[in-house]
């Protein structure tokens, strides 16, 4: 029985498409009800014998009851979204907010919207670079054509569905069925499993918003994220290149379970959706959230990141994997965000706290090394990159704050230092400031 959720049994629905592809997309166009058991999966354990390598720095309504009703969720409900698409990052609720604040040029949505249409990927000609071969990590490394061009899609599509015009919503279609034509592969040294990870399910998000486009191939990007993406998702969760379990920071497998989650969403496969969740709550691996949020100072209402006595830079990075993996599952059904009493919410207040320039508590992190788990910890928290900014904390505070009404002053203190949330290509031209979509602003206040 699962030590977290024993008792809880929880339905789940996405909404299956004409177009599925994936494990039960057999299921048919009508959709299905998944009532998942509380048996957790078996744990992944190593047994691979490569050696590890060090890291380079219109829509379907949710009907819950199957009876023609539209669920809902208000300000402050505890309770998640139940699915349907589009379902990941953003619902059909999300974009109509967002196109009747920008329409009323309300602040701050309206601020949202400068941040993106200023963005040089987010303009309608933007020329794709597809490539049949991806390489992150090693020799011939070429991974930033997929991330600039994953980020224009995605920013295209954006502004598309909040404005209407239709030359962005052809753009983002043109991009994206560019890359799902040419795609064959994507490798390199062990960063070819966070490419496949954060790209993973940034493509996943993008193609989203414009699944149900006359035009977007959506059967051969369904196919593109199964046979491209998801393997080298598939195989790092099962063996961790084969080091000993702890030895990946904690952004190694989150990418991960946030490609698998997106995935499993856009292709309508449950068991994938599935896979992320019970890792999510169960894993072994630093991202299962009581590792990737290993203490809980008590007194403080804080938690420490696995990766705060690394380096801030990093933390940044994990701290809004975590969000968007909460946020994806929320919108699915599925609450994360509210485990343990909030434990992420803890985590973000730690993270922007010090951040901020604040003192916080830490607890000696020890963890086991390469593949002989050889005994290492960390006794202070890093200031490497300390202050760094990076668009990872709107939808978390929209989430604890909007629809919960829970405190976050740390968090709150954040985004008032730092204005309106930009995107890719706003945060340095280096891969660490794509590893978010963002504009929250935009998007998540409510």
């Amino acid at each position: 029985m699962s030590k977290h959720r024993a008792n809880n049994v929880k339905r789940r629905r996405i909404i299956a498409g004409a177009a599925a592809t994936g494990g039960l997309a057999a299921a048919g166009a009508a959709g299905y009800w998944l009532t998942r058991d509380d048996e957790p999966s078996t744990p992944p354990t190593a047994a691979d014998s490569a050696t590890p390598t060090a890291e380079t720095s219109a829509s379907a309504s949710p009907d819950p009851d199957g009876e023609g009703g539209t669920a809902t969720h208000t300000k402050g409900e505890a309770v998640p979204g139940t699915g349907g698409h589009p379902g990941l990052l953003h619902t059909q609720e999300d974009l109509d907010r967002m196109a009747e604040k920008v329409a009323a040029g309300e602040s701050p949505w309206i601020e949202g919207w400068d941040r993106l249409t200023a963005n040089g990927r987010s303009h309608a000609d933007w020329g794709a670079r597809p490539t049949p071969i991806v390489v992150r990590g090693g020799d011939g490394q070429n991974y930033p054509v997929l991330y600039k061009d994953l980020h224009a899609a995605y920013q295209n599509a954006l502004r598309w569905r909040v404005s209407g015009d239709e030359a962005h919503r052809d753009k983002a279609v043109e991009i994206l069925n560019a890359w799902s034509e040419t795609l064959t592969e994507i490798t390199g040294n062990a960063d070819r499993f966070l490419a496949a990870g954060i790209y993973g399910y940034q493509a996943a998000n993008a193609a989203e918003l414009v699944r149900d486009v006359d035009g977007f191939e959506i059967g051969r990007f369904q196919d593109m994220l199964a046979n491209v993406f998801y393997p080298l998702n598939d195989q790092f969760l099962n063996d961790h290149n084969g080091a000993c379990i702890t030895n990946y920071w904690s952004n190694w497998d989150l990418c991960t379970l946030a490609s698998v989650m997106a995935i499993g969403v856009f292709n309508e496969d449950q068991g994938l959706f599935d896979r992320a969740v019970d890792y999510m709550y169960n894993g072994e691996g630093n991202g299962a959230l009581d590792n990737a949020i290993p203490f809980v100072h008590g007194d403080e209402g804080l938690a420490q990141q696995q990766e705060s006595g690394r380096d801030q830079g990093h933390t940044l990075m994990a701290t809004g994997l975590l969000a968007t993996i909460c946020e994806m599952a929320w919108n699915q059904g599925e609450d994360l965000y509210g485990y343990d009493d909030g434990r992420f919410a803890k985590c973000a207040e730690y993270v922007a706290r010090y951040n901020l320039g604040r003192d916080v508590p830490f607890t000696t992190y020890q963890w086991g090394d390469g593949q002989s788990c050889a005994p290492r910890e960390q006794t202070v928290i890093s200031e490497s990159a300390r202050g760094q900014v990076r668009p990872v904390w709107e939808s978390i505070y929209h989430h604890y704050a909007g629809r919960q009404g829970r405190s976050m002053p740390n968090v709150a203190d954040m985004i008032a230092q730092n204005g309106a949330e930009g995107g890719g290509g706003d945060y340095g031209d280096n891969s660490g400031g794509y590893d978010t979509l963002g504009f929250g602003t935009l998007t998540h206040a409510r």
